[in-house]
């Protein structure tokens, strides 16, 4: 099923335009478009995710299925054993067949975490019952002010027992 392939710099402009795509296929109805206009401009601008790649030192990779790219994960090691989940987008249309499962156990299996951290809206029902699903557990709710009085209203979620 799915599988990740590292991006680079090159990579940059696509995962731009599928966050544009996805994003406006799934968050529109959460936080609305404004805000979804707001955030895609904050966050995906060239500038932004070179900033994330080369300074912030996140990793990105593309998820693939079938030869088709169908979204994308960014990453970054907290102590070289915990890990923060940024970003975990898929297509809508495809995000019912495993894909999502499939690209979260490679990635597991890649980077052998002790921990897995990630923030989702709270309103997000169906990601929140994907990581459900996948062994994430509620750690806290936090609010965290993203400028032009926009708030994420977001669970803490953190998946902490692995075997390999």
């Amino acid at each position: 099923m799915g599988h990740l392939i590292k991006a680079n710099e090159k990579d940059l402009e696509r995962i731009a335009e599928l966050a544009h795509v996805i994003w406006n296929e799934h968050y529109v109805e959460i936080v609305g478009q404004e805000q979804v206009d707001y955030m895609l401009a904050k966050i995906y601008n060239q500038g932004s995710l070179l900033e994330q790649l080369n300074e912030k030192k996140h990793e990105f990779y593309l998820i693939e299925n079938e030869q088709e790219v169908l979204g994308f994960m960014s990453i970054s090691s907290v102590n070289k054993q915990d890990y923060f989940i940024h970003k975990f987008y898929i297509h809508q249309q495809k995000s019912n067949i495993g894909i999502g499962t499939d690209a979260l156990n490679v990635l597991i299996q890649e980077i052998k975490p002790t921990s897995l951290t990630l923030t989702v809206n709270r309103q997000n029902f169906k990601s929140i019952n994907f990581y459900f699903k996948n062994k994430f557990k509620i750690d806290r709710v936090e609010d965290f002010d993203i400028g032009n009085g926009y708030q994420m209203n977001d669970f803490v979620m953190v998946r902490n027992t692995f075997s390999y």
